[in-house]
């Protein structure tokens, strides 16, 4: 890993939000663990990133695609993005479900 983008690294932990549900509440919201998966991903911690929010890989493909489709127009573009949308918000809902019955 570059040495100049360890220090980045070390303060973003310090600059991540606090999950106000979690604070108000006691309990996870649908996001929490989503700052965290983020940033394993930048430290190329690719299994942690998928422990920590299961749905880090459809929002990224997701985000991809739509970033790519605004270059390039796609046949079906639209219709893919509906399917990933419909994938991240399923994966999401299906981990909050799962964390709530543990």
């Amino acid at each position: 890993m570059n040495p100049q983008f360890i220090p980045f690294l070390l303060d973003a932990k310090e600059l991540m939000l606090p999950c106000f549900s979690k604070r108000l509440f006691g309990m996870d919201c649908p996001g929490c663990g989503l700052q965290r998966s983020v940033l394993l991903l930048f430290e190329g911690d690719f299994l942690g990133a998928f422990k920590m929010y299961p749905a880090i890989y459809p929002l990224v493909l997701l985000f991809l695609f739509i970033f790519v489709n605004n270059f390039g127009k796609f046949k079906f573009g639209n219709i893919t993005i509906i399917v990933l949308g419909i994938l991240s918000a399923s994966t999401i809902l299906i981990n909050y479900f799962y964390k709530l019955l543990q």
